[in-house]
């Protein structure tokens, strides 16, 4: 492997940790503000959408098939069962 490609690779999981770590902070963000409404919710999930995108051009399809599921779970589940 060239050094140029070692340093694109690592350079994605960078990118990907950083993703996993603002998923896990807005997920436990939603969860755990009991003052947020579901609107400040949503904004909260469609920031993190843009963040995903700005460091994932034209994976917009993979976040929603990954993590808006997850997201409208769990605003089903604080919000609609209230």
């Amino acid at each position: 492997m060239t050094p140029e490609r070692q340093r694109q690779i690592e350079n994605e999981d960078r990118m990907i940790r950083r993703l996993r770590f603002l998923v896990d902070l807005t997920f436990a963000t939603i969860a755990q503000d009991d003052t947020l409404s579901l609107d400040e919710a949503w904004d909260h999930v469609r920031a993190l959408k843009a963040a995903a995108l700005a460091m994932f051009p034209g994976k917009e399809q993979t976040f929603d098939l990954i993590y808006m599921p997850r997201f409208s779970r769990l605003l089903a589940e604080k919000f609609v069962a209230n």
